[in-house]
């Protein structure tokens, strides 16, 4: 008879930067999942270590916190969850990541999760580092004084796991031991009082409890009542109690570090730190150094990727050619190329971009310079409403609203986190990049300026700053039409610069690639088809008819064999249901300079702004007949049916980049706008400035131009 497995839930805890995310990808590899905390926005990541044949364990890593007192909502959802044990989340263990070289500041949190009663492990990363610097840790004496195990690792060379792993095969044993903390009188009363709400939890526990009564959302407004009298009657003052404990703590564990670790070279790493930071933190040099990195990245994206985008541009023009000649004409075919095919190599083309976009930001955080541009740049987001954590959602905003959005939470001040989310769509999203990329070939020519910049890459970084100016505008005029009382500050620990941990890039490139090829993939997928059907049918005996004007006119004209099939298959277009509804939509659209199919493109673009290019692909493979064509000839071959001079010129094709710029078109980040404020005011006000603006501004340009 097979032995029973055992299987428990770990949950990975620690302070930012420590190095948490780093442990949890060499534990989990690619067996990770993402979802969310149950009824909020907060992002989970779980994953599964399998010990051995008899022993898995269920990895949660929880967001980084540095004390049970939160000041942002991912650090509350770590303290909701641990003071609830009927939570789904609620963990058997807890692996606490630490970084050795910066232990003191670590240990508070730590303390406070022993006094919870939880099962710990102390997971001392960074030992690589340490082992440079000289750091030497008493782990025998540190484990004794804190009442738990005691692993040193490295989640850059794998040191240490193995002991992690064998710790974790064992049972999770309540710790034994006195709590850190002693509650005063007062607090001893209080949490008596608590003891029916929370049975069977720590006195430390329910005095947690009461300070966070007043947001707790499991706790009943009747039992929330009850602890706010018994608080009143004790005279208890949380703020006063959080202050007074969190020295007591510090009092306890700072000569314990003081014997226990012993330094010898941390000092001179910290030196190069500060004499690195002097340079890419100051006033003068410190944004011009960020503006290079930023136009260094936005080259890379640009030319770097033109060899891979063009090997995939020619096999999916090779794969429509080989099943045009494989399957017999008819819809089956037609469906294939013009539709599946056609509007998924619309977004498989821009992979590689997506993929560097990624590694380079990933890279930047990895090093720790994110955590510098959030810094230097506060007292500028400061001026327009903004505070220095919504730099890194604006960055974020270069790979994805959505994420970027939910970032924001770690914001404590109400109004700067909102107008950071009314404002993170305006800086261009990696969904953008397709829109970009195919269009800007007819603004600005494939030449190259002081001899090594690419002008396409130039003008691919102004619409970058188009966005982030106007995400700063907005941000200003937010800044005194929303009034609040609620003061400003920026609590933020700089990591020490280190070499990337390249596992951890290259596991954030594959899961952000994977999750952008299958959530746009799924959704073009359906789109294409239902574009083809739309496109490919119309009312009544519309199609016929067109099909015999084309005819007519074909002969009339004596044009060849390919020019009447061109000409036929715009006409059917054009009476096809798809034609309805872009000719509907022109009136409202013509002055832009955009026709019907454009027209088409836009409506089916708010499900998600990279639909655009496999919509301008399906319609115009249907359009011309030209299936082995990438969607930019057939852009560039199309001709304005009165003039006869290209469609997409200066005018045009930088008006469609401006509407892109600054419209909202993306229905999953209003839904996530909605979601974050908890009202659909918010994303209806920003549909309507964005859209607006994207109008306007389209209007103006291409007004001028023409």
């Amino acid at each position: 008879m097979a032995a029973a497995t055992h299987y428990y839930t770990v949950a990975l805890m620690g302070n930012p930067n420590s190095g948490k995310s780093s442990v949890f990808n060499r534990l989990t590899g690619l067996r990770q999942k993402v979802g969310n905390f149950p009824g909020v926005t907060v992002e989970k990541k779980s994953g599964e270590l399998r010990l051995d044949a008899h022993t898995t364990v269920n990895i949660i890593d929880f967001p980084g916190a540095y004390s049970l007192y939160p000041n942002s909502l991912d650090e509350r959802i770590v303290v909701q969850t641990l003071l609830n044990r009927a939570d789904d989340s609620y963990p058997d263990r807890v692996v606490y990541v630490a970084d050795v070289t910066r232990l003191e500041k670590h240990l508070l949190l730590f303390t406070q999760l022993h006094d919870l009663g939880l099962p710990l492990i102390l997971a001392l990363n960074m030992a690589d580092v340490a082992a440079e610097e000289g750091l030497q840790v008493d782990i025998p004496a540190l484990s004794a004084q804190l009442q738990a195990p005691v692993v040193l690792l490295s989640s850059r060379t794998g040191q240490g796991f193995e002991a992690l792993e064998e710790l974790l095969r064992q049972p999770p044993q309540p710790l034994a031991g006195q709590p850190f903390y002693t509650l005063t009188p007062a607090e001893n009363r209080l949490a008596a009082a608590l003891e029916v709400l929370a049975p069977g939890t720590t006195p430390y526990q329910r005095l947690v409890i009461a300070h966070h009564i007043d947001w707790l959302p499991w706790v009943a407004k009747a039992d929330r009542l009850g602890v706010q009298a018994a608080a009143e009657a004790v005279g208890f003052q949380p703020l006063r109690a959080q202050v007074d404990e969190t020295m007591r703590r510090y009092d306890w564990f700072t000569p314990l570090l003081a014997r226990a670790v012993r330094s010898q070279g941390q000092a001179a790493r910290q030196q190069f730190s500060t004499r690195l930071d002097r340079i890419l933190t100051h006033a003068f040099s410190g944004p011009l150094i960020f503006l290079l990195i930023m136009l260094l990245v936005f080259q890379a994206i640009y030319a770097w990727a033109s060899y891979p985008m063009d090997a995939i541009d020619w096999l999916f023009a090779s794969a429509a050619e080989g099943l045009q000649q494989w399957l017999p004409a008819g819809w089956l075919s037609s469906l294939l190329v013009d539709g599946i095919l056609a509007g998924l190599g619309g977004i498989v083309v821009f992979v590689p971009q997506i993929a560097l976009l990624f590694l380079l930001i990933g890279l930047l955080e990895e090093v720790g310079y994110m955590a510098r541009a959030a810094f230097m740049f506060d007292r500028l987001m400061q001026f327009f409403g903004l505070n220095g954590r919504s730099m890194v959602a604006l960055i974020s905003g270069g790979a994805c609203a959505i994420p970027a959005i939910m970032s924001a939470r770690t914001i404590g001040n109400h109004k700067e986190r909102l107008i950071t989310i009314l404002v993170t769509p305006f800086i261009s999203c990696s969904a953008r990049i397709p829109v970009y990329t195919v269009l800007i070939g007819f603004v600005a020519p494939p030449v190259t300026v002081w001899g090594f910049l690419n002008l396409q890459g130039l003008a691919f970084m102004g619409l970058y700053l188009l966005g982030i100016l106007a995400a700063l505008l907005f941000g200003l005029i937010f800044k005194y039409i929303l009034r609040s009382e609620e003061r400003s500050y920026l609590m933020l620990e700089l990591p020490e610069y280190r070499p990337p941990v390249w596992r951890n890039v290259g596991l954030t490139v594959w899961e952000k690639v994977k999750t952008f090829v299958v959530e746009a993939g799924k959704i073009i997928l359906v789109i294409s088809v239902i574009l083809w059907a739309l496109s490919s049918y119309g009312p009544g005996n519309a199609m016929e008819e067109a099909r015999a004007a084309a005819a007519r006119t074909a002969a009339t004209e004596q044009l060849d064999a390919d020019a009447a099939a061109a000409l036929s298959a715009t006409r059917e277009l054009e009476a096809s249901y798809a034609g309805h509804m872009g000719k509907l939509l022109e009136p409202a659209i013509a002055p832009l300079g955009f026709d019907w199919r454009i027209g088409i493109a836009l409506i089916t673009s708010f499900a998600a702004r990279e639909v655009f290019v496999g919509t301008m692909s399906t319609i115009y493979s249907l359009g011309d007949g030209s299936d082995e064509l990438t969607v930019r000839d057939r852009l560039a071959a199309e001709r304005h049916p009165e003039t006869g001079e290209p469609f997409y010129n200066l005018a045009t094709s930088l008006s469609l980049l401006l509407f892109y710029v600054f419209a909202m078109m993306c229905m999953s980040t209003l839904a996530v706008v909605k979601r974050e404020t908890g009202s659909w005011r918010w994303p209806i006000l920003q549909f309507v400035f964005m859209t607006g603006l994207a109008y306007l501004s389209s209007l103006l340009v291409y007004q001028w131009l023409s």
